[in-house]
């Protein structure tokens, strides 16, 4: 508790978190009103297409706060401190104070799963406001059970970007990719004109938990199976790459 206690510290004391807070907490309402706008014709008249994604759509796409705190959390610890500082690098301490490098691994990641749920549901109350403020009366009625997975779709998202940084130590790699993966196209979508085995990858999958679409391929409960399968692979790999590489620090 005393480690998990100290990355939580430490993730609030980063300047960058709170970026990560504000574009989570905004991009996803930004964008449900916008694809509110483009609907709210259709929708009244009764004859959308999409009406299913209404406000989700926000929350599938507006993860770029969590995939920010998840790379935060590790690529913090290899940036070298200034030469007042010594030079050194945070993994050092860390380290040294945690003796058990999977205990430190899972503080981290206990400490980036609470505040990706907290920064989600602040996400969800932001985008189902501002779905209402666009569609007023025609706004659907939001579903516990989406809602729910999109708690687990931005939490494991966030794990994702952890384990990824983990094995890269860099954050910019995991960062753009990523946040070009949710936001700009989707490589999942790209491959799965390929391959039908593309969409069981993690941010297809994931989405499947609450986004209810004409071309969906799994049910929520598979889809947050096979992307928390994802999790604990990448988060092995990481775990076994991170005692040998760091061992000697």
């Amino acid at each position: 508790m005393r480690a998990f206690n100290a990355e939580l510290s430490k993730l609030f004391s980063l300047p960058g978190i709170w970026l990560a807070f504000f574009i989570g907490a905004i991009a996803p309402a930004v964008i449900a009103a916008l694809d509110s706008m483009a609907q709210k014709e259709e929708i009244i008249a009764g004859v959308s297409t999409r009406l299913s994604e209404v406000g989700y759509i926000g929350l599938a796409l507006g993860v770029q706060g969590v995939i920010i705190l998840g790379v935060l959390a590790v690529s913090s610890e290899y940036l070298t401190e200034s030469s007042e500082s010594g030079g050194g690098q945070q993994i050092t301490t860390s380290l040294t104070v945690v003796s058990s490098r999977l205990h430190l691994l899972l503080a981290k990641a206990g400490a980036v799963t609470v505040i990706s749920i907290l920064l989600c549901i602040v996400a969800i109350m932001t985008t189902v406001s501002a779905t209402h403020l666009v569609l007023g009366e025609y706004t659907p009625a939001f579903e516990g059970s989406k809602l729910l997975g999109a708690v687990w779709y931005w939490t494991f998202t966030a794990l994702l970007a952890f384990g990824i940084t983990v094995l890269t130590k860099n954050g910019i790699i995991p960062l753009a990719v990523l946040i070009i993966n949710t936001s700009v196209v989707s490589f999942s979508f790209l491959l799965s004109k390929v391959t039908k085995l593309a969409l069981y990858l993690p941010d297809r999958a994931g989405t499947e938990m609450f986004m209810f679409t004409s071309d969906r391929f799994l049910s929520p409960f598979t889809g947050g199976l096979v992307m928390f399968a994802w999790v604990v692979v990448l988060f092995i790999a990481a775990a076994i790459v991170f005692h040998r590489r760091d061992v000697a620090s």
